[in-house]
């Protein structure tokens, strides 16, 4: 088969053996010809360009060199020990410097030769020079093969001290190249898409990846494998997606009754913004369609997504099924008892909480109402999911936060009735990228809520800098005068606990210093208490007995104080955008103008003071969910690190949004004409994913 050449080790080929074959598998986990062929270069150096000594400067950065080398010694003892060049050109001279492998490059280098030169450009002493530049002779062959683009492999300073620099990968990749033939690479893509794209053959794009002759011929390639490789991701979700919509049947709730016209007409609070009723839409068509709804719900802080989870519970409750609704944390669970039971009071419907907290009687009292359906609504935290919870018919599950909950506790909630599960819906206030949740959560249905309730003052947000702090000492002091309470956020980091929790300790005496008991009363909540300690304190708050709540991230989801109108981060450059834009949303939840004050040194890197501006310019959680995929990219969002989705090879989400929605445009086309890819034209897909799709399996599944 013709995949036996891609299967042999990586020793066997021209210029590797046993040596460098360990170091490859060590190192970069390249065991075989195919791992070493799909192993591609993060940039290029184009040989066609060279730069004269006279117009360097220190920020020339990497450039390529012609010249004559025409000096080379060794200076210095023991470790400082260097071998130092100089080369010429026309315009003038540079020094050339190498600290490792000294020995074998003096044997190496010769006086007088001609050498293209490639190379970072430093200053030492005022003096400008290049460390460890790759070198190669110049003969009359290397003028003629000078006009191409030389691939750079993601290395490792072990490769490069034993003899596997830049250079020498690049000789093993040709000798690769001469081994393979169009026949070892056969095509996986149909004919019809490759010529209406204009790609490249797949043979041809794999060589162009690696050695383009020119700008246009890299970009062809990158085109190519980077729509392969999200078709085949964006093919694998919906084949699953299908597959479970034919293969799990759901209750079909056929009518919309008394409970939610009911609601609808006398109860509703306040009149439903268009996305709320459009999302609405899509859960009533699932509903009813006899196929269980898995459905992702995405709205930012306070766009209304516990009104829209309770109408589609009140939904189950027309069609005789009991609901329940799943949040992480015990204060979340309570929130939502509490908003719902008061949404719902006078309806005749029984809502009830459960917990750990929940003990005795009346934990008995719970569960056997639940098990004989007294109970409609059960609203709690995984203590949902525990066996000691029977219902009587469950028919559909909400879980908030999902992604504080491990899949096989999500699980759970589905063996909670028979014959069919319940429907499931998923809300979060993590507002993901499009193209995220394209990948993610592909498999999923997803409805987003885009607009905020009417009356709802967005948050002013503003950066200030340590030498404004008594300005805001004061501006809080005329807050706390009107009746409004303070949060005042730490960062917590794993590395430096003990550090951070010293800060919050400072923070937090200073604080008592500016706003003295018996006239103030602050309360304090970080990661390391026990919990009852921290709800003692976060209830305090919550009553309004305390103005300030000193905390650190714990407060990120959670609590809602209407009556918090300022939220402080300190040394917010120490925060990501996502956690920013959380933790500001836990105010601007009452009537009043809030506003967010984001506290940092001076000193910010480039990339804190983006952070910082995007905050300031925008309230948009999908907007600054963007900014965090561009500034971040896709494995530090939230919840996605442990995916095993986003270790793409080529493609970039962050950029490659555009390709991802075509790959995933073409993938549905051609699952909706033909689902078991049985026709003529489709046959290279099939064997393709026969082939390899053991490993595109094992993506984060929701439910």
């Amino acid at each position: 088969m013709a995949q036996g050449v891609l299967d042999t080790s990586v020793e066997f080929l021209k210029g590797v053996g046993p040596k460098r074959a360990e170091m490859l598998n060590k190192e970069l986990s390249i065991f075989n010809f195919g791992d070493l062929l799909y192993h591609y270069p993060f940039r290029y150096v184009d040989k066609t360009q060279f730069h004269q000594i006279r117009d360097l400067q220190e920020d020339s950065g990497a450039v390529q060199l012609r010249g004559i080398l025409r000096r080379l010694s060794v200076a210095g003892e023991g470790r400082k020990r260097r071998l130092v060049g100089r080369l010429r050109d026309d315009t003038g001279y540079i020094e050339l410097v190498w600290f490792t492998g000294v020995h074998w490059l003096e044997k190496q280098l010769e006086i007088g030769a001609e050498y293209v030169v490639y190379g970072r450009v430093n200053a030492f002493r005022n003096q400008l020079n290049i460390a460890h530049p790759e070198m190669e002779r110049i003969g009359a062959e290397q003028v003629k093969k000078a006009s191409a683009f030389a691939p750079v492999y993601p290395s490792t300073d072990k490769l490069n001290t034993k003899g596997l620099d830049a250079k020498v990968r690049r000789r093993i990749m040709k000798a690769l190249f001469e081994k393979l033939t169009p026949a070892d690479l056969p095509e996986n893509l149909p004919a019809y898409l490759v010529q209406k794209f204009r790609f490249p053959s797949r043979f041809s794009a794999l060589r162009q990846i690696h050695f383009p002759k020119t700008q246009e011929e890299l970009q062809q390639a990158r085109n190519r494998l980077k729509f392969e490789e999200l078709f085949f991701l964006q093919l694998r979700l919906l084949q699953i997606r299908r597959k479970r919509k034919d293969a799990i049947k759901g209750w079909n709730f056929e009518k919309i009754g008394d409970y939610f016209n009911g609601f609808y007409k006398n109860k509703l609070p306040f009149e439903l913004t268009g996305a709320q009723k459009r999302v609405l839409r899509e859960i009533r068509k699932d509903l009813g369609s006899g196929v269980q709804m898995n459905r992702l719900l995405q709205g930012d802080v306070g766009s209304g997504k516990t009104i829209v989870g309770l109408m589609s519970m009140l939904m189950a409750l027309d069609n005789g099924f009991q609901t329940c609704l799943m949040a992480p944390t015990e204060i979340l669970a309570q929130q939502h008892f509490q908003s719902i039971s008061e949404y719902v009071e006078g309806m005749d419907i029984e809502v009830a909480f459960l917990s750990g907290s929940v003990k005795g009687k009346k934990r008995k009292a719970v569960l056997e109402g639940v098990r004989e359906g007294k109970i409609d609504i059960l609203i709690g935290t995984h203590a949902l999911i525990e066996p000691t919870v029977e219902f009587k018919n469950l028919g559909l599950s909400i879980t908030d936060e999902q992604h504080r909950f491990g899949v096989a506790q999500r699980a759970k909630l589905w063996v909670k009735n028979k014959p069919f599960p319940p429907h499931v819906l998923v809300m979060t206030a993590t507002p993901i990228p499009r193209t995220l949740a394209m990948t993610l959560y592909g498999d999923l249905d997803v409805s987003v809520i885009d607009e905020l309730p009417p009356g709802r003052k967005p948050v002013k947000t503003m950066h200030k800098t340590e030498n404004h702090r008594m300005r805001v000492i004061g501006f809080m002091r005329e807050e706390i005068a009107k009746g409004r309470q303070v949060y005042v956020v730490f960062p917590l980091i794993e590395e430096s606990e003990k550090l951070d929790l010293q800060n919050l300790q400072d923070g937090y005496e200073a604080l008592s210093r500016e706003f003295p008991a018996p006239d103030y009363q602050i309360s304090v909540v970080h990661g390391r208490m026990k919990p009852d300690d921290k709800d003692f304190e976060m209830q305090r708050f919550v009553k309004h007995e305390t103005q300030i709540m000193v905390a650190t991230t714990v407060i990120e989801v959670g609590v809602n104080v209407p009556n918090a109108s300022i939220m402080v981060i300190e040394n917010t450059e120490r925060f990501g955008l996502s956690q920013l834009h959380q933790l500001r949303g836990r105010v601007g939840r009452g009537a009043e103008q809030s506003f967010c004050i984001l506290m940092s040194s001076f000193k910010l890197s480039k990339e804190g003071k983006e952070r910082i501006q995007t905050m300031v310019r925008t309230n948009n959680g999908f907007e600054i969910a963007e900014a965090d995929l561009k500034l971040r990219g896709p494995g530090n969002i939230e919840g996605t690190q442990q995916s095993g989705i986003l270790n793409f090879r080529i493609a970039d989400l962050a950029r490659d949004g555009k390709i991802l929605k075509t790959a995933r445009e073409v993938a549905a086309r051609i699952l909706d004409n033909d689902p078991k890819l049985e026709k003529p034209d489709h046959h290279p897909i099939k064997w393709y994913l026969e082939k390899h799709g053991k490993k595109l399996k094992g993506w984060s599944r929701i439910s």
